[in-house]
């Protein structure tokens, strides 16, 4: 019989060389999530995932029984997985050790189910139970998909023990989207600049033909470069183009700008988001709004069902200066 086959006899399998077999497959490594029955959250890492279906969207994760947390695994109705980027070994250790507060440290909120979201992971699944399956010393855990996102980061892999990075760069086409829409988000003082959408209702101004101008018509309106920012990235489906949103102000060296009629700045308190064909659009622009006046801003990453957003520190706007002039 070759060496390299082992007998059909379980009982007489090693466990230790076993475990040094499944080590050789390479994984990802994530932290899975949930809340124990007092509420407080729970966590552990694991490499035991997989993706299941599409049709319905399920994923599973195998919890091994002498978990600590384990007990809150087989009683909860919904969970998280957290896959980890190439930077996050810390929070995989953090994770994997008997710490009473591994929370503490890392950035989590709640998105769908209220399992606990790792906002700063390379890719986070907000699952709902499905199926609970006993095999063996591991509890098998099923959940349906209720949300999700992800990044462009590279993900922490596990290998023979021991962690590992892969070098491969992302894809070009992971972000060639339907050739995104850009937005942007032009505030001076209290107020918004909407475009006409030529259907009796309101949108965001979009880029223009050249670098650094917006789409006014037979005007040109420049924006100043220097100090616009990413705010919104998401597709809205699989035909039409997704959108990326810029925080953005007038250029002010263009001195005053008489708007033509298809451009014109709305007051925070009366935005025409109703008359928003789009409704993630409307979404960008309530969120907008919301930060705006609390002057705590974030990012918006995802699709339009699902995605997340990661506060910007000392992102507050430095429009007011200019209001008399675009106004």
């Amino acid at each position: 019989m070759p060496s390299s086959m082992v007998s059909a006899n379980v009982a007489a399998v090693d466990p230790g060389a076993l475990r040094q077999a499944f080590g050789t497959f390479v994984t990802g490594v994530t932290v899975i999530t949930t809340h124990d029955a007092e509420g407080n959250p729970r966590g552990m890492t694991a490499n035991s995932f997989t993706s299941v279906s599409l049709d319905p969207p399920l994923l599973l994760v195998c919890v091994g029984k002498s978990a600590a947390s384990y007990t809150s695994f087989a009683s909860t109705e919904h969970f998280a997985v957290n896959l980890l980027h190439e930077g996050q070994v810390d929070v995989s250790g953090t994770f994997a050790s008997k710490s009473p507060d591994k929370f503490h440290t890392v950035n989590h909120d709640k998105v769908h189910t209220g399992a606990p979201i790792l906002t700063d992971s390379l890719t986070w699944f907000d699952c709902t139970v499905d199926q609970r399956i006993e095999a063996g010393d591991h509890l098998v855990l099923i959940g349906q998909v209720r949300a999700f996102g992800t990044s462009p980061k590279l993900p922490l892999c596990f290998c023979r023990g021991r962690y590992a990075n892969i070098q491969d760069p992302l894809p070009a086409s992971w972000l060639d989207s339907h050739k995104m829409i850009i937005g942007y988000l032009i505030e001076a003082g209290d107020a918004i600049l909407f475009r006409a959408d030529g259907a009796g209702g309101w949108t965001l101004p979009v880029a223009g033909k050249r670098k650094g101008f917006i789409d006014a018509g037979q005007s040109a309106l420049s924006i100043e470069l220097e100090s616009t920012f990413l705010y919104s990235v998401f597709d809205v489906d699989d035909t039409d183009p997704g959108y990326l949103i810029y925080r953005a102000q007038l250029d002010p060296l263009q001195g005053h700008v008489e708007l033509p009629d298809t451009l014109r700045f709305f007051p925070l308190d009366e935005l025409p988001i109703e008359q928003m064909p789009v409704n993630e659009l409307r979404s960008v622009v309530r969120r907008y709004a919301r930060e705006r006046k609390n002057q705590q801003f974030g990012i918006y990453t995802g699709s339009a069902e699902s995605g997340r957003v990661e506060m910007i520190e000392n992102a507050t706007p430095q429009h007011a200066a200019l209001a008399h002039e675009f106004l």
